[in-house]
């Protein structure tokens, strides 16, 4: 098995060391590099085309949300995760909308982490529980209720039914295995939901199902 491929980037050195730590320990991941600060970061991200990237939001020269940006300019698929201590519901909403795969604070345990990573390189989403609510709260603050009708009208029967499936959190791979389609099909029809519902991922979409009625396989 070819190992996942990570790139470290925070400013806490002692942080940084217990993660790397924790992290060679698994068998299927490579601690490619490290960086202390976002401008570092991303001349690595560059230079080492890691799988995937933990991104601090806190840090000198270029701050996590400027590197993030920065690096979906030149790697918009590259899964990219937030692992932060800010709590704050404009870092997440501004994080996701970018372009990150996942927000998770840095309290979480680490069984949760190495499964978030393995779920990110598969094209899931991943969101620190308690971030939950507060994406809740962006989604109801930044539509009208008129609008969210109107796009869960345009959406295909095909659609709606895989958008039920987003809002168990599995990847595109399994959804595709399920329905007996092609990953890409899949993957086109995510983009098309996402569109059709102005959400900002595959998070936002887990969740607008779940609040919508939206999450109940036909």
């Amino acid at each position: 098995m070819t190992p996942i491929r990570i790139l470290l980037v925070d400013d806490h050195t002692l942080f940084r060391s217990g993660l790397k730590a924790l992290l060679q320990r698994q068998n299927d991941f490579e601690i490619v590099g490290e960086a202390a600060d976002g401008l570092e970061g991303v001349k690595l991200c560059e230079q080492l085309k890691p799988d995937v990237v933990l991104l601090d939001i806190d840090m000198p020269q270029m701050n996590g949300r400027e590197a993030l940006a920065q690096i979906q300019v030149t790697q918009p698929q590259l899964a990219v995760l937030m692992l932060t201590v800010s709590e704050d519901g404009d870092d997440l909403a501004e994080c996701l909308k970018t372009g990150a795969r996942g927000y998770l604070l840095k309290n979480i345990n680490a069984d949760f982490l190495l499964d978030s990573i393995r779920r990110a390189v598969d094209g899931d989403s991943v969101l620190s529980p308690e971030m939950t609510s507060k994406l809740l709260s962006q989604l109801r603050g930044g539509e009208s209720s008129k609008s969210k009708r109107s796009g869960v009208e345009q959406l295909t029967q095909r659609e709606r039914e895989i958008l039920a499936w987003l809002s168990r959190g599995v990847s595109n791979k399994e959804i595709a295995r399920s329905l007996d389609l092609a990953e890409s099909t899949i993957k086109v029809h995510v983009q098309n939901i996402l569109r059709k519902l102005s959400l900002n991922g595959r998070v936002q979409a887990a969740l607008f199902a779940v609040e919508h009625g939206l999450d109940k396989l036909p």
